[in-house]
C-alpha cells in the first residue's frame, strides 16, 4: 500500500513579503528538500529586481534614466517586456515606472493627515510613463527616457517569484503544491485527500477573517486590498494604490482578486482593475478569455466577472 501523503510546509520572509511553500508528499525530509529550492529560487529573484541593492539590474536601469540604455539578463529584460504589455493592455493603470513617486509625497502612516494637493501630485506622476521605457531587443539593453524615473517590480514581482518557484519544484519531482506570496498564490495538484485547494479570500475588514472562498487547482489568485495599508482623512479611507494618472490615491474598492492560470499575471492585473474602478475594470476582464475577478466595494458589496463561481462562508 503506498504510503499516506500530507501536506509540508515551509514559510518565511523575502522580498519583503511572508512566502509560504507547501508541497505534497509522503517523506517530510524530501519535501522540505523540494521547499528549499523553491526558497532559493525565490532568492535569486529577489537579487535580480530588488532596488534595495545598488547593484541590481533594477537599480542599474534607473541610476542610469536619461543618460544610456543599460544591458540587463534577458530575464528581466522579458519581464519589463511582459510589464510593458500590461500596461498597454490597462490603459497605464498598470505602469512599472510607478518608482518616481517619491515617498515624502505619499507615507502611509498615522501623520498622514491630509492629501497632497492635486497640483503637486501631478508633478510628481511625470515621470510615470510606460512610454518612456525603450527596449532593445538585440542588445538586451533597457533605457528610461527621462532623468529621475525609476522603475520598480512591487506590481508583478511577488506573482513572477511564486510562479518560478512552482516551476523549480514541479521539475523536481512535486506533484502537487502551493506557493504563497502574502496572498498572491499558484496552485496545482491536489490535496493529500484528493480535493482541490481551498483558498480564502480575505476579509477586507479583517485580513485574518475569509470574505468567501473557493476551490481551485493548477490555478493562480492574486488580491491587491487597502485593508493593510490605507489612511483614513476626513473619514474617507485612502488606498495605498497610487493612480499613477493622477498621483491620488484610489478610494471606493476595498479589494480586488484576480483568479488566472498563472500567479505573475494575477498579480499584475490586480492593481489596475483596483485603479481603473469596478465597471471599466469588470469590463476590461470579461473582455478576457480564462480570467476572472471579485471586488468588494468600500460598502462591502461583492462584485464579480461574469464566469465566477463563488461561496460565501455562512453567516453564524
Amino acid at each position: 500500500m503506498a504510503e499516506a501523503t500530507k501536506v509540508f510546509k515551509k514559510a518565511c520572509k523575502l522580498m519583503g513579503n511572508r512566502f509560504e511553500l507547501s508541497a505534497v508528499a509522503s517523506d517530510e525530509q524530501w519535501a522540505n528538500k523540494k521547499i528549499d529550492a523553491g526558497i532559493a529560487e525565490i532568492q535569486r529573484i529577489e537579487k535580480l529586481l530588488t532596488t534595495f541593492s545598488d547593484d541590481s539590474e533594477t537599480n542599474r536601469v534607473n541610476a542610469n534614466a536619461g543618460i544610456k540604455p543599460v544591458e540587463v539578463s534577458r530575464e528581466t529584460f522579458d519581464l519589463i517586456q511582459r510589464s510593458l504589455r500590461i500596461s498597454s493592455l490597462t490603459q497605464g493603470a498598470f505602469d512599472i515606472s510607478y518608482g518616481s513617486v517619491d515617498k515624502s509625497l505619499w507615507n502611509f502612516d498615522q501623520y498622514m493627515t491630509e492629501l497632497p494637493d492635486e497640483e503637486t501630485a501631478k508633478k510628481m506622476v511625470r515621470l510615470i510613463n510606460y512610454k518612456n521605457i525603450v527596449l532593445d531587443h538585440e542588445k538586451c539593453k533597457v533605457y528610461l527616457r527621462e532623468e529621475g524615473m525609476r522603475i520598480g517590480f512591487g506590481g508583478i514581482g511577488k506573482g513572477y517569484a511564486a510562479e518560478r518557484a512552482k516551476q523549480v519544484m514541479k521539475l523536481q519531482g512535486v506533484e502537487s503544491g502551493v506557493v504563497n506570496a502574502s496572498g498572491d498564490l499558484t496552485t496545482w495538484g491536489l490535496q493529500p485527500s484528493g480535493k482541490q485547494w481551498n483558498i480564502a479570500i480575505a476579509d477586507p475588514n479583517s485580513s485574518n477573517e475569509a470574505f468567501s472562498y473557493m476551490e481551485i487547482s493548477n490555478m493562480a489568485a492574486a488580491t491587491s486590498g487597502n485593508y493593510e495599508k490605507f489612511v483614513m482623512i476626513g473619514g474617507k479611507r485612502y488606498s495605498h494604490t497610487i493612480n499613477p494618472h493622477t498621483g491620488l490615491p484610489v478610494t471606493g474598492i476595498k479589494s480586488v482578486t484576480i483568479i488566472t492560470a498563472n500567479a505573475e499575471l494575477a498579480d499584475a492585473l490586480a492593481t489596475p482593475v483596483t485603479v481603473m474602478g469596478i465597471k471599466a475594470g469588470l469590463d476590461m476582464i470579461n473582455q478576457m478569455k480564462n480570467i476572472e475577478a471579485i471586488i468588494i466595494d468600500d460598502d462591502n458589496k461583492l462584485y464579480a466577472s461574469k464566469n465566477i463561481n463563488i461561496k460565501q462562508p455562512l453567516l453564524l
